[in-house]
């Protein structure tokens, strides 16, 4: 039967608190001497209390244990330091190889897809790329459509622009004629109704038995 995990939480009452750091402080010490004992172990061990009270453990010279592991920590880093760019550069490689294989794939479809190198292709890929193409020229079609559509609808604007720009000229020399009709009448009607002023002396004679 499978335990449940048992949640750990911080001890709110500051004296059972207090009570269960003593317990566990003195159980870690008691372990921490017997590993050094019956595994001939180096062990230091540091407990700081909530108080600022400091505790220790050491099977030997605690300074010296200490120093032994920053150096240890120190090695490893330098070594992590040194092995980390060789992860980069294998991590490199790798992609790269990834990506040439994939720009070879790409290039063996696209060869297919112009009808070329097709003699190994089964039934199945020849359906597959039946399909591919039927798919892409579908699109094909549907985006000419809506260029010509798009074209006509353009055509069809500038044909309005076009009709009501004449219209409105026609409409400017209809009025022009009207005016100049008017002043070429009214020019007519100023001659015929000029009067002659010629003086006669004598008996008042006809024109023509003037003549």
């Amino acid at each position: 039967m499978v335990r449940g995990k048992v949640e750990m939480k911080r001890i709110v009452n500051a004296t059972s608190r207090q009570v269960t750091f003593s317990k566990r402080r003195n159980g870690l010490l008691k372990k921490a001497c017997e590993l050094s004992v019956l595994c001939d172990a180096e062990v230091a061990l540091i407990i700081l209390s909530q108080k600022g009270d400091v505790y220790e453990f050491s099977s030997s010279n605690i300074k010296k244990t200490i120093q032994k592991y920053r150096d240890h920590a120190k090695a490893n880093e330098s070594c992590n330091t040194e092995i980390e760019p060789q992860n980069q550069l294998q991590n490199l490689k790798h992609d790269t190889a990834a990506i040439q294989k994939k720009i070879e794939q790409l290039e063996v479809s696209e060869r297919k897809l112009l009808g070329q190198n097709l003699g190994s292709c089964s039934l199945d890929e020849l359906l597959k790329l039946d399909s591919k193409l039927e798919h892409s020229l579908t699109i094909v079609r549907e985006r000419k459509a809506q260029l010509f559509k798009e074209q006509i609808e353009k055509l069809k604007a500038k044909e309005r622009f076009l009709l009501d720009e004449n219209a409105q000229l026609c409409q400017e020399n209809t009025c022009l004629g009207e005016k100049i009709d008017t002043t070429v009448t009214s020019s007519q009607s100023i001659q015929n109704s000029e009067v002659e002023t010629e003086l006669f002396i004598g008996p008042c004679l006809s024109r023509n038995a003037k003549d």
